[in-house]
């Protein structure tokens, strides 16, 4: 996003004097669905992101702008932070105010003007950017440190309790600490990560399906109580302590549905492990196999993609220099993640977009995507 820009939309609102803070959006490689289940995943910070411009207000009343909602307002107080039915867009900030404040955090009040290029509803997790962004600001002009996890578990439970949607770790910590051309291994559990660099001679091709999802009231959280039950019945803390092999031995302890739903977390896990041991090996022939694999098994098993999706996900297998492709985010709409020989990332995103659009009369949204730094201040 172009900061000079924004900062030129900002000064008429906020004068001179503000400061900026960013965070990225992400796109999964592979782990989906598996955060929520204690389990592994590997996303990337991507080169779209939220950006924030933010002065005291003097007070603890809080003023938001945003200028991606029609330069829609609302206010509110910090000593008492409510949902706003109007502009729900709001609530992802209201939220991280609400859950720092319960935390302890005593802030101040800020006036804040947002925007962003991460599309909306693309699976790309702009709400957890948003999130990202409001915590770093408000704990920066309030004067608190806090630890790059600390701040990710704090944007979670506020998308967790305040907005309502039971979402995992892995896109908020993902935003806050997100390196440049690396994915990061992400232990949800422990919360331990490491690092591994977007294979050589690879790209990475996002394509926006433009089938926006909402997570909130979708079947997400249906997914997740599913998940909590079937590890209950079969004695772990959560799907993440089940092999494959545990699995079939124990089938008949869970309904047919729980059973189905536990295949994919269970193998989902599997495949991210498998993932880092093809990176580590540069077998990019067997990368493409395991997100192929995971798609099928978010499509057949966990029952989270759509035609849409599918379809974008077929033609890029047939394509030339094309790995692998699978839906990332939470389904139901949304984008596709798909790894690509470099030299034919261009040819790629050119017939992807026009193969799409012969086929569901849908403008897609695909570019090559770069791996980024995670969330921060932007100095001038």
């Amino acid at each position: 996003m172009d900061t000079a820009e924004f900062r030129r939309r900002v000064t008429p609102i906020l004068g001179e004097k503000f400061r900026v803070f960013r965070a990225p959006g992400r796109v999964n490689i592979i782990g989906e669905h598996t955060d929520y289940n204690d389990g592994f995943v590997l996303p990337a910070a991507i080169d779209r992101e939220i950006l924030m411009a933010v002065r005291p207000t003097g007070s603890r009343q809080v003023i938001l702008h945003s200028l991606d909602y029609n330069d829609a307002v609302s206010t509110f107080s910090l000593d008492e932070i409510g949902i706003d039915s109007e502009n729900t867009w709001s609530n992802y900030l209201r939220g991280v105010c609400y859950v720092l404040e319960d935390a302890g955090y005593h802030l101040r009040g800020l006036e804040v003007v947002f925007a962003g290029d991460i599309p909306l509803g693309a699976g790309l997790s702009s709400s957890a950017a948003l999130e990202v962004a409001t915590a770093i600001a408000f704990l920066e002009l309030s004067e608190y440190d806090l630890t790059s996890p600390e701040l990710a578990l704090l944007c979670q439970r506020a998308e967790n309790d305040f907005v309502g949607n039971k979402c995992g770790i892995m896109d908020q910590f993902i935003s806050a600490l997100g390196q440049q051309d690396s994915a990061l291994l992400i232990d949800c559990r422990s919360l331990e990560y490491k690092s591994y660099p977007v294979p050589a001679g690879t790209k990475i091709v996002i394509a926006n399906t433009c089938i926006r999802h909402e997570l909130v009231g979708s079947p997400y959280n249906e997914r997740r109580k599913t998940c909590e039950t079937a590890a209950k019945k079969l004695g772990v803390p959560a799907l993440r302590d089940v092999s494959s092999k545990i699995l079939n031995a124990k089938k008949a302890l869970l309904t047919p549905l729980e059973y189905q739903r536990a295949m994919h977390v269970v193998g989902e896990n599997e495949r991210v492990l498998a993932a880092i041991k093809a990176m580590d090996a540069g077998d990019l022939e067997g990368l493409g196999v395991l997100l192929n694999e995971s798609h099928d098994s978010l499509r057949d098993d966990y029952e989270v993609s759509c035609t849409e999706l599918d379809t974008m996900v077929d033609i890029a297998r047939n394509l030339p220099g094309v790995y692998g492709a699978r839906m990332t985010g939470g389904g139901f709409g949304g984008s596709t993640v798909n790894l690509v020989a470099e030299d034919s990332a261009e040819a790629v995103v050119a017939a992807l977009a026009t193969a799409y659009e012969q086929a569901t009369g849908i403008k897609a949204d695909i570019y090559v995507c770069r791996a980024s730094a995670g969330a921060g201040e932007v100095r001038e």
